[in-house]
C-alpha cells in the first residue's frame, strides 16, 4: 500500500524556510530526512530539487524534478525547471522535450518559449529557435533580452538585415543594454558599415568601459585600420578570448619588436602553446630574426597539410554535388562583405548551422576526414597533435564564389584549430592559376631589411573538384588569381575544440 502520509505542518514550514533563506545545503538535508517517513509528499521532493538545483547538482536535482512531476504532473513550473537542469548537463533533447510540456500545460509561459529557442539555437535548429524566440515575443514584446536572442539566431543564419533590427528594438527597449550595442557592431561589421559598427562598439564602452567584447571589437577595428598601438591597448583591457594573440599581432604590425618579445616569452613560459594565432607569429618572428621558435603549437607547419579526395563529391554525377551547388546560388544566404576576396562572392553566417541536408551532410563528411588527418599525423611531437580535441565543432563554415581575375589574399584564420575547403567546382586553368598557396608569410608582416621572401617557406596545391584540404590555422593561405571564364566555388571552414 502507497504511503501518502504528508509532513506535518511545522516541518514543511521549517524546511521552506531553510530553502527561502538560502540554507541549501541543509533544505536538501531536512527534505531527505523527512522523504523516509514521507516518500510520496510533493512538497518534499519538490523542495529538494530546488535545493539541490541551486547547489548546481543537477544531475539529483532532475531526479528529484522527475519524482515530483510523477506527484503533479501538470505544473508547468516543474517541467520548465527539469528543463534548465537537464540544459545544464547537456541533455539537450530532454531539456527540449521539459520546455515544450511546459508550454503545452502553459501556452503562453514566456520564458519557456525564450529558453527553448535557446537550446534549439545551440543545436544549429536555427529555423525553429527563430520560431521560439518569435512565440515568446508575441507574449511580452516588450522583452529586450527576447529580442536579443532572436537576433543572435537570426545572425547565424545569416539574415543581417533582420538580426540588426532585433538588436536595435532590444536597445529600444531596454538603451543601456551593452550586449546588444556590440553585437549590433559586429552584425552591422558583417553587414559591411563599419563606421556604425564602432559608433555602436563606442556605445558599449560608454556605458561600461570594461565590457571585454566591445574593447575586443575596437581593438580589431583599430589594427584593421593600421591603428596598432591603440589595438594593443584595447585587446589588453579585453582579456577575452584570444586577446595574447591580437595584442601580440598589433605589436609585431607596430614593429615594437621589443614589447613583442617580451611579452611572447611571457605567453610561452606561462600558457599552454595551443593558439594557432601566436603559433603563426611565433614562427614569422623566428625566421625574421633567425631565432628559434619557441612556441610548439606547429613548427613546421607546411609538412601537416593533407589532401584527399571524397568520394560522394568527386564521383561522377555526384547528388551531393548538385545539391551542394543548386543550394549555394538558390537558398536564402545573406553575403560577407570583407576586404580581401577580390572578384568574388562569400556568404554570411555559419553555413553548417543551416537546415539544407546538402550542408549538414558534408559537415559529417568533413568530421570523418578530420579523424582521417588525426591518425595521419598522430605521432607527431606538437601541440597540433597531442593536445587534438576529442570533440570538435565548426566555429566558422562559408562559401567562396569566384569568377574570371577572383583571388583571396593571403591570411590565416585566427579563430580555427585546423582550418580546410572542399572545392565543388574547379575552373579550367593553365600552370598554377586557381591554385592554393600556403606559408609561413602574409598580411603584410614586417620583413627584416636582411630578409626576402625566400625566407619564408611556402608551397602550392591544385585541387580537383572534390577534394579537401586540411591544414593548421597557423598557416598563411591564399588562392592564385585566374583568368578562366568559369567559377571557382569551395566551401571553407574552421574546427577548433568544443
Amino acid at each position: 500500500m502507497a504511503n501518502n502520509s504528508q509532513p506535518s505542518q511545522q516541518d514543511t514550514q521549517k524546511l521552506i524556510q531553510q530553502l527561502n533563506s538560502g540554507q541549501l545545503a541543509q533544505a536538501e538535508q531536512t527534505a531527505n530526512s523527512l522523504l523516509i517517513k514521507h516518500p510520496n509528499a510533493f512538497v518534499l521532493h519538490h523542495v529538494l530539487a530546488l535545493a539541490l538545483d541551486g547547489q548546481q547538482k543537477f544531475a539529483d536535482a532532475v531526479v528529484s524534478y522527475q519524482h515530483a512531476i510523477k506527484l503533479q504532473p501538470n505544473t508547468a513550473d516543474l517541467y520548465f525547471n527539469l528543463g534548465i537542469a537537464l540544459n545544464h548537463l547537456n541533455r539537450f533533447d530532454e531539456a527540449i522535450n521539459a520546455y515544450q510540456q511546459a508550454i503545452r500545460l502553459q501556452p503562453k509561459f514566456f520564458e519557456a518559449h525564450g529558453n527553448l529557442g535557446t537550446v534549439l539555437q545551440r543545436l544549429g535548429r536555427l529555423d525553429d529557435a527563430v520560431k521560439s524566440y518569435r512565440a515568446g515575443l508575441t507574449i511580452n514584446p516588450q522583452d529586450a533580452r527576447g529580442q536579443f536572442n532572436l537576433g543572435t539566431a537570426l545572425r547565424d543564419k545569416g539574415n543581417l538585415s533582420e538580426a540588426i533590427a532585433s538588436y536595435q528594438q532590444a536597445i529600444k527597449l531596454f538603451p543601456n543594454y551593452t550586449d546588444a550595442y556590440n553585437n549590433l557592431g559586429e552584425t552591422l561589421r558583417d553587414h559591411g558599415d563599419m563606421d556604425a559598427a564602432v559608433k555602436n562598439y563606442q556605445a558599449a564602452l560608454e556605458r561600461n568601459p570594461e565590457h571585454p567584447n566591445a574593447n575586443y571589437n575596437m581593438g580589431e577595428f583599430c589594427y584593421l585600420a593600421k591603428r596598432y598601438s591603440e589595438a594593443a591597448t584595447y585587446f589588453e583591457r579585453a582579456q577575452f578570448d584570444d586577446w595574447q594573440a591580437r595584442q601580440l599581432y598589433s605589436l609585431y604590425k607596430a614593429e615594437r619588436f621589443d614589447d613583442f618579445k617580451s611579452t611572447l616569452d611571457t605567453v610561452v613560459n606561462h600558457t599552454p602553446h595551443t593558439s594557432p594565432f601566436i603559433a603563426t607569429l611565433s614562427t614569422h618572428y623566428a625566421n625574421n630574426f633567425a631565432q628559434e621558435d619557441a612556441y610548439n603549437f606547429c613548427k613546421n607547419g607546411l609538412d601537416f597539410v593533407y589532401q584527399n579526395s571524397i568520394d560522394a563529391l568527386a564521383e561522377p554525377n555526384s547528388p551531393l554535388l548538385k545539391a551542394l551547388l543548386h543550394d549555394i546560388d538558390h537558398a536564402d544566404i545573406a553575403q560577407r562583405v570583407q576586404g580581401m576576396l577580390h572578384y568574388g562572392k562569400q556568404s554570411a553566417g555559419n553555413l553548417f548551422k543551416r537546415p539544407e541536408p546538402s550542408f549538414r551532410q558534408l559537415a559529417t563528411l568533413i568530421k570523418q576526414e578530420f579523424i582521417r588527418y588525426k591518425n595521419q599525423f598522430a605521432h607527431a611531437d606538437c601541440e597540433l597533435i597531442q593536445s587534438f580535441p576529442e570533440e570538435l565543432e565548426f566555429t566558422s563554415s562559408w562559401y567562396v564564389n569566384m569568377q574570371q581575375g577572383g583571388h583571396l589574399n593571403a591570411h590565416i584564420h585566427e579563430i580555427g584549430w585546423i582550418s580546410g575547403a572542399v572545392y565543388l567546382a574547379m575552373p579550367s586553368c593553365s600552370g598554377n592559376e586557381g591554385a592554393f598557396e600556403y606559408g609561413t608569410h602574409g598580411d603584410n608582416y614586417p620583413i627584416q631589411p636582411s630578409k626576402t621572401l625566400a625566407d619564408f617557406p611556402s608551397a602550392q596545391i591544385l585541387p580537383d573538384v572534390g577534394d579537401i584540404v586540411l591544414f593548421p590555422s597557423s598557416l598563411f593561405h591564399r588562392t592564385i588569381p585566374f583568368q578562366a571564364d568559369e567559377r571557382r566555388i569551395c566551401i571553407a571552414f574552421d574546427l577548433k575544440p568544443k
